[in-house]
């Protein structure tokens, strides 16, 4: 059975078409089509939000080992991830890095260029558009020193986490949208770096 083969049958199992199925993936109908039939290879993109949308195991997504679904137990009971799997995150809570709590999970990724201090976050909204889009998976590292031009993940002044560029400029520095729609704003004595954005992996419409 060809991985097409057990991506078609995880289709299927939920009982969707070929088109709801694509869409819930943030693919068009003729590319999973391809798929299925082997003509064309699932990306990397995809096949992460195949394993945390429908809870499949990726050892059996790619090989045909093992049972169709992911382990959802609680994490004490997991069997131990890969050293070089990267932890996904739903959420950034307060407490973060010193306290990731399960409800900020969403599972791991296995990504290339990743340090052990790396997070992995799906993106959300605008603002860093076109460089980030809605969707896109963000990698961040949060040893890494920004500089002026980064991208940055940053607790705002509303509160919430965002990812924006990072300026230094002579009145000191500023934290810009790609999406010039929306305004800059300063940095001030509240503003917290998390993390500097090392890697952005994106589904991809054919």
């Amino acid at each position: 059975m060809s991985i097409g083969d057990r991506i078609r049958q995880v289709r299927q199992a939920n009982g969707l078409t070929q088109k709801a199925f694509a869409e819930s993936l943030g693919i068009v109908q003729g590319f999973l089509s391809n798929i299925e039939r082997g003509k064309n290879l699932p990306s990397d993109t995809f096949l992460i939000a195949l394993t945390h949308v429908y809870q499949i195991d990726k050892q059996w997504l790619s090989s045909g080992k093992g049972g169709p679904h992911a382990d959802t137990s609680p994490s004490h009971e997991r069997s131990p991830v890969s050293e070089n799997d990267t932890l996904l995150l739903k959420q950034i809570s307060p407490e973060f890095p010193h306290d990731v709590k399960p409800e900020d999970i969403l599972g791991h990724v296995s990504l290339p260029g990743t340090t052990p201090d790396s997070y992995a976050l799906v993106a959300y909204g605008e603002f860093m558009a076109p460089t980030i889009q809605e969707n896109d998976l963000v990698l961040f590292s949060l040893s890494r020193e920004a500089e002026h031009g980064d991208i940055v993940l940053v607790n705002s002044k509303w509160g919430d986490v965002i990812l924006r560029r990072y300026r230094i400029k002579d009145d000191g520095g500023w934290l810009s949208p790609d999406n010039m729609v929306y305004s800059p704003f300063q940095t001030n004595s509240k503003t917290q770096i998390i993390g500097v954005v090392t890697g952005i992996w994106r589904k991809v419409k054919f």
